[in-house]
C-alpha cells in the first residue's frame, strides 16, 4: 500500500496521459473514419451512388490496415511518427499509430451502423428529389445516430486498449506504468490498481454511450 501511495502522482499522471491519448486520437480518427464509412456505404453496389472501383480500393486498404496487430503497427510507424511529432515515444507520439490503427475500425463501425438504416426511408427521400448529400446528412446519419453512438463507445474502449498496449514501447499512460512498475519491478499491487482503473474507464465509456444512444433513439 505504501508503494501505491508513493506512486499515486505517477498514476494520476498516467491516467491524464491515457485520457489525453484516447480523446485526441478518437477525435482525429473520427475525422478520417466517419467520412470513410459514409463513402463505403454510398459507393456500395446497393448504395445511393454506386462506384465499384472506389469501393473496392477502399475496402482493400481498410482490410489491410485492420489486419495488422496494433503493437506491430506501432513499431512499423515509428519512423513516420518521428517525422510527424519529432519523437517515437511518449503519449503524443502514440496518438499517431492510434489514429492510423483506429480510423479503419471506425470506418467499419460507421459502415455497419449506416447499413442498418431502413432502405424504405432512403427510397422515400429519393422519391422526394433529395440530393445524395441531403440523404447522407438528413436521413442516413440521423437515422443511424443511436447505433453510431454505441459504435463510438466501442471505439473508445478499443482505443483505450490500444493505448495500454503502447506501454510496451514507452508509449506513456497507464500501460507504460503497468509495464515499468507492475511487470519489470514485480509490483503486483501497482499492476492490480492500473487494471482496476482501466476496467472502470471501460465501464464508464460503455455506460455513457449506452445512455446517450437510448436518449437519442427516436424509436423509443
Amino acid at each position: 500500500m505504501s508503494k501505491i501511495i508513493e506512486l499515486s502522482p505517477l498514476i494520476w499522471q498516467g491516467l491524464g496521459e491515457t485520457l489525453y491519448m484516447v480523446v485526441v486520437s478518437t477525435f482525429i480518427a473520427y475525422l478520417i473514419g466517419l467520412p470513410l464509412g459514409v463513402i463505403l456505404v454510398v459507393t456500395d453496389k446497393n448504395g445511393i451512388r454506386p462506384m465499384p472501383v472506389l469501393n473496392t480500393v477502399l475496402q482493400v486498404i481498410i482490410n489491410f490496415l485492420r489486419s495488422i496487430p496494433f503493437l506491430i503497427l506501432l513499431i512499423l510507424l515509428m519512423p513516420f511518427t518521428r517525422i510527424v511529432v519529432g519523437t517515437s515515444i511518449g503519449s503524443t507520439a502514440t496518438i499517431v499509430p492510434l489514429v492510423v490503427g483506429s480510423a479503419p475500425f471506425i470506418a467499419r463501425v460507421v459502415e455497419s451502423s449506416l447499413k442498418e438504416v431502413d432502405r424504405g426511408v432512403i427510397e422515400a427521400a429519393q422519391s422526394m428529389g433529395a440530393s445524395n448529400f441531403k440523404i447522407i446528412y438528413k436521413v442516413l446519419i440521423p437515422e443511424a445516430k443511436p447505433s453510431l453512438i454505441l459504435g463510438a463507445a466501442i471505439t473508445i474502449t478499443t482505443i483505450l486498449s490500444y493505448s495500454a498496449m503502447a506501454g510496451a514501447c514507452a508509449g506513456g499512460g497507464l500501460g507504460d506504468l503497468a509495464i515499468k512498475y507492475g511487470y519489470h519491478r514485480y509490483q503486483g499491487d501497482v499492476m492490480f490498481i492500473i487494471v482496476i482503473i482501466l476496467v472502470l474507464l471501460v465501464q464508464l465509456f460503455q455506460e455513457v454511450g449506452a445512455r446517450l444512444a437510448k436518449l437519442l433513439d427516436n424509436r423509443l
